[in-house]
Parts: C-alpha cells; sequence; structure tokens
C-alpha cells in the first residue's frame, strides 16, 4: 500500500509539471502562428494584388502565380501542424503529441535543407521557375536590406519550433511514464472487510406463540438459562403448565 500512495503522489507531481508544460507549448505555438498566418495573408495579398490587373484562372495559378501559391501552402502546412501540437497539448494524449513531434521534425528537416541549399548555392534562382509577379524579387531585395532583421527573425523561429519538438518530446515522455505508473498501481489486490461483522442467527426459533403476542417458549428458554435450571436432573419449568394449572383450593 505504501507503493501505491507514492506512486499516486508521484503521478499528481507530474501532472502539475504536465499542465505548466502544456502551457508553455500552447504558448509557443501561439506566438508561432503570427508567422504562418502571415505567410498565408502574403500570399493571398500576392494573387488579390495580381487579379486587379490581370485576369486569373485557376489553371493559370501554378505557372504563373507558383510563388504565391507556395507561401500559401507553407503557411496553411505550419497552421496545421501547430493546430495539432495545440490540441495534443490541451488534451495530453501520446498518440497526438507522438503524431506531432513527427510532423514538427519533418518541418525542421525540410526548412534546415531549404537553408543549406540556399546559403551553399549563390545561384538558387536560377534552378526557380520564373515569377511573373515579381513578388520573389522584391522579397529577396527586402531580405538584402533588412539581413540583420531577418536573420534574427528567422534564428528566434527555429528557436521556438526547436523548444516546441523539446516539450512536446518531454511531455509524451511523462504521459507514458504516468500511465505506466497507474498501472502498475492496479496490480495490487485491496481486501476490503465489513465494517460492522453480522451476528449469526440464533439457533432456535420459536414454534408457539399465544394469541398476545407472546413466545412462552423463548421466555422459558430464557429463564431457564439465567437461573440454571437446564443443570438440575429431570426438572422442567413450562409456563403453560402453570398457568393451565388449577389454583390451591
Amino acid at each position: 500500500m505504501a507503493r501505491g500512495r507514492s506512486g499516486r503522489n508521484g503521478a499528481g507531481g507530474g501532472g502539475c509539471a504536465g499542465c505548466f508544460l502544456g502551457f508553455l507549448l500552447k504558448f509557443l505555438a501561439f506566438l508561432q502562428a503570427f508567422a504562418a498566418v502571415s505567410a498565408v495573408l502574403y500570399g493571398a495579398w500576392i494573387v488579390s494584388r495580381w487579379a486587379r490587373h490581370h485576369e486569373l484562372h485557376l489553371d493559370h495559378l501554378l505557372p504563373d502565380l507558383w510563388f504565391a501559391c507556395a507561401v500559401m501552402a507553407a503557411g496553411l502546412l505550419y497552421c496545421a501542424i501547430l493546430l495539432a501540437g495545440y490540441i495534443a497539448a490541451e488534451i495530453s494524449s501520446g498518440c497526438c503529441l507522438c503524431f506531432y513531434t513527427v510532423l514538427a521534425m519533418a518541418m525542421l528537416l525540410l526548412e534546415a535543407s531549404v537553408a543549406g541549399h540556399l546559403l551553399l548555392n549563390e545561384h538558387w534562382m536560377q534552378d526557380l521557375p520564373y515569377d511573373r509577379t515579381g513578388e520573389l524579387n522584391n522579397l529577396v531585395t527586402f531580405v538584402q536590406n533588412n539581413l540583420d532583421t531577418c536573420k534574427w527573425t528567422a534564428l528566434a523561429t527555429l528557436a521556438t519550433q526547436a523548444l516546441s519538438l523539446l516539450l512536446a518530446m518531454v511531455l509524451r515522455a511523462m504521459v507514458s511514464t504516468s500511465r505506466d505508473d497507474y498501472d502498475s498501481d492496479e496490480d495490487f489486490v485491496v481486501i476490503r472487510r465489513p465494517l460492522l461483522v453480522a451476528q449469526g442467527a440464533p439457533s432456535y426459533l420459536p414454534t408457539t406463540a399465544d394469541p398476545r403476542g407472546v413466545h412462552p417458549q423463548l421466555w422459558s428458554s430464557s429463564m431457564r438459562q439465567k437461573y440454571g435450571l437446564n443443570s438440575s436432573s429431570g426438572y422442567t419449568y413450562n409456563t403453560l403448565d402453570h398457568q393451565n394449572a388449577a389454583p390451591l383450593q
């Protein structure tokens, strides 16, 4: 029983820590949502600007507006991953946390590969299709003019994503540990005993009773036990015989 109590106390402490880590994970997801929504709005702004001066057709989105579609797709994918992380932190489900961990790790690897390709390949713009909107060139010019600000923003975003991934992994481990402790507590068999012990039924039952509700045999038996008349040889005391006997003259 001492082991079971210690396991429950440990689970309670882990529950408080799990709530705090879940709150941090949701807060970081809320902060990253600004970047994801900004990407979606930026892509939508490019499409709306193009539609003002050109006739927009859905079949021309990919060849003409591939940059806007790529930005919107990345923003929507980022929003979906953040929503999965928020739900996983809210319900503290091991399956949801594992799913979010896999998605966040895949996104970090994809971002690292893209960043490495941009840093190692100086002619990366030539490998991309031609952007008729011209927003890609405007974005590159803006980044070059504000290189320090964009660099620190990118590092802060990557650090936030890495911290969210770490919190999700720790929270996943805590959830699995608390579940194992709970399952181990169920292995103990608790034998419960009643507080009040039921008394046995009397070994004798009255067979006859007079019309007034008095049980003569029960009363006579209790009187014989009280005065020790049962030990006398051959002497019995019957109240019915005493009541039916004629009075002496």
